[in-house]
């Protein structure tokens, strides 16, 4: 922008300061939004009075008359402001109105004789006078680095990406209504935590100065929820933001929300089955459908989603048992990676990831993981080298991971032992707090955690993750 444009802004905020009109409003009351208007408009109501809000978003002077266009979160509308109907000393304010200004309008709404719905004031107010214009009308906001620093000039200029908010936020509030339907209770946890626990993932660290306390943002709130459990909660919730001092990628975001859900005397069966229940709910409520686009695929939501065990999947795109050291070994180096000091389950693992997630594009529940890469899942009863756990894939994205909780404390402090001396940043805290818990009992559960990023990227069609994070971590603007 140059600034000449701005200049030109400020000389026009300070006339409009000199008629005596506040350019930067207060409380203006709306009859209903721009939305609601057209939505409800009907042939009785033509000519009634309301009260409406905007930004202008055109200017259109027709000498003693001006067409304006005002838009709010919900529509645009079309208002008509005349010299004989406003008088004199208003309608010279509206020479001094630009782009982007926002406005409020008491008129007539009709129809005009070419059908456009239209407010014809009687009077109208500055609200707020805009000193930056607006990105030029037919190329938009279209260089992505800009919209996302810039997320207010995206969202104003790019309707699409209000309607992807729009959805997310329908989308949660799918999730919310549906367990709270179910008598599922929503809570809080620290994001603060003393010890980083509930994943495996490298936290940020933070200071406490009064208390002289090293503290970490939570990598997952897992071990509290569980906490929550043992206090006598059957079915607890919570929609919350981690944290992981990690890559950034078109799936990744260092900042991220997750819901994770917990529910007492349930296993992961039934937590897939709640799953997909879950997601079914959101793709129907806030898309309308379950068949939906992503990229060149159509995704078909339909349940039920298939369910195929880590150990079938492995073979068939792999050809190696999920316990053969040797053959897993090979695999792994095949694929240019290191093996040395891997366990069978890591080795496992990283063959997967390569061979194996590439053809999970429909919704697929993988099952019945390594159990040696699940120290907080409960062994399957039929071979303990098996743990309870399943991960959802939608489009090769790995959208949710749930278990059969491990509620045993002599084994899960075993477990704590053994991931801690294979952390590779030499991280040796174990949460003895949660294993005393565990020591009063915990009742068998199941658990689920549910990236809600991805599963927004998924029904409105992003390819980045950053497209449906209001304000996704950037790298400072070079000065």
């Amino acid at each position: 922008m140059s600034d000449r444009l701005r200049e030109e802004r400020v000389t026009k905020l300070q006339k409009i300061s000199e008629n005596g009109i506040e350019p930067y409003g207060r409380c203006f009351e709306r009859t209903a939004t721009l939305g609601e208007l057209r939505d409800q408009f009907d042939e009785e109501k033509d000519g009634q009075t309301v009260r409406v809000a905007g930004r202008i978003t055109a200017l259109r002077p027709h000498g003693k008359a001006v067409f304006l266009d005002v838009q709010d979160q919900t529509s645009k509308l079309q208002v008509y402001l005349k010299l004989n109907k406003v008088g004199e000393e208003q309608f010279t304010i509206v020479k001094l109105l630009d782009l982007g200004d926002i406005i409020g309008i008491r008129g007539q709404l009709t129809k005009t004789r070419t059908g456009e719905l239209t407010v014809f004031a009687d009077e109208f107010c500055i609200l707020s006078k805009s000193l930056r214009p607006l990105p030029e009308k037919w190329h938009g906001l279209k260089d992505v680095e800009t919209r996302y620093r810039q997320r207010y000039l995206d969202l104003q200029c790019n309707p699409e990406v209000m309607a992807t908010f729009m959805a997310r936020a329908a989308i949660i509030s799918s999730i919310r209504r549906y367990l709270d339907d179910r008598c599922f209770v929503e809570v809080e946890t620290p994001m603060m935590q003393p010890i980083a626990g509930g994943a495996a993932a490298k936290p940020f660290i933070t200071h406490h100065n009064t208390l002289d306390l090293d503290l970490y943002l939570r990598i997952a709130p897992e071990l509290y929820l569980k906490r929550l459990l043992v206090g006598g909660f059957d079915k607890v919730y919570e929609i919350n933001r981690n944290f992981r001092n990690e890559g950034i990628s078109t799936r990744h975001n260092p900042e991220f929300t997750m819901i994770e859900v917990y529910e007492a005397y349930a296993d992961y069966n039934v937590m897939m089955d709640m799953t997909e229940k879950i997601i079914v709910e959101a793709s129907t409520k806030a898309i309308g459908t379950l068949q939906v686009e992503y990229g060149e695929v159509e995704l078909d939501f339909t349940p039920p989603w298939p369910r195929r065990t880590y150990a079938d999947l492995l073979d068939e795109y792999a050809g190696v048992d999920m316990f053969d050291e040797e053959g897993l070994r090979k695999k792994v180096t095949e694929i240019g990676r290191d093996p040395a000091g891997l366990s069978v389950g890591k080795l496992a693992e990283e063959v997967f990831e390569h061979a194996v997630e590439q053809h999970l594009i429909q919704p697929t529940f993988v099952t019945d993981f390594p159990a040696d890469i699940c120290p907080l899942a409960k062994r399957s009863k039929a071979d303990p080298r098996i743990a309870e756990r399943f991960e959802t894939f939608v489009s090769t994205i790995e959208l949710c991971n749930g278990y059969s909780e491990l509620n045993d404390p002599v084994e899960q402090e075993r477990q704590f032992k053994i991931q801690a001396e294979r952390d590779p940043d030499g991280n040796k805290n174990i949460d003895t707090d949660y294993v005393t818990a565990l020591e009063h009992g915990m009742p068998p559960a199941g658990g689920l955690g549910i990236g809600i990023d991805r599963l927004v990227m998924l029904l409105t069609n992003s390819t980045t993750i950053r497209d449906v994070i209001l304000f996704p971590l950037l790298k400072p603007e070079k000065v």
